[in-house]
């Protein structure tokens, strides 16, 4: 396990996101990237990012690695543009625990009320702020949160949404796909 305190600079292993390390609960942290989003990730997950050195390849290198990769014949794994690669996913935990301190003598309608409220509102702010993707984590549940999550976004234009990562969130999370306009 990676040992991370407060303040140390951390970097997501497999996404392009990086940031400051402002919280640690367990061994779930939260990071703050430099666009200002909180997000939380196991430590796992995560590497430090202070003192590592950078390292200097040659042009020359680099066309005989690729070469000797080429030699291989293994199959080309599709390029993914720089914009995508570093566009943040925003996650939003629709989770009534999550928004709430308590829900005792809450009835159902009044949580699925605060749970769409929420996603409309954190939609509304991905696209006021440019954020092309977001994941609203519904868990499975009954479905009724689910198919009022699909009602909401099927009132918008410029989204498309689907099923997120089923390896990341099984079947409890949606991806909403924001289209900017240039």
């Amino acid at each position: 396990m990676r040992n991370f305190k407060e303040g140390d600079k951390a970097e997501v292993i497999d996404d392009n996101i990086t940031g400051i390390v402002m919280l640690i609960k367990g061994d779930l942290i939260t990071i703050r990237t430099p666009e200002g989003f909180d997000m939380d990730f196991t430590a796992s997950e995560l590497m430090h990012t202070e003192g590592i050195n950078t390292i200097k390849v040659s042009n020359i290198e680099v066309a005989q690695v690729k070469a000797v990769k080429e030699q291989t014949g293994k199959p080309k794994i599709r390029k993914v543009k720089a914009k995508e690669r570093s566009a943040p996913k925003m996650e939003v935990d629709l989770h009534i625990n999550q928004l709430v301190s308590s829900s005792k003598g809450m009835t159902n309608y009044d949580m699925l009320n605060i749970q769409m409220e929420t996603a409309k509102r954190q939609l509304e702010f991905a696209i006021r702020k440019r954020i092309q993707k977001v994941v609203f984590i519904h868990g499975v549940g009954a479905g009724v949160l689910k198919e009022e999550l699909n009602y909401l976004f099927k009132r918008y234009e410029n989204v498309k949404y689907y099923d997120a990562d089923y390896q990341k969130y099984g079947l409890g999370a949606t991806e909403v796909y924001i289209y900017q306009n240039s």
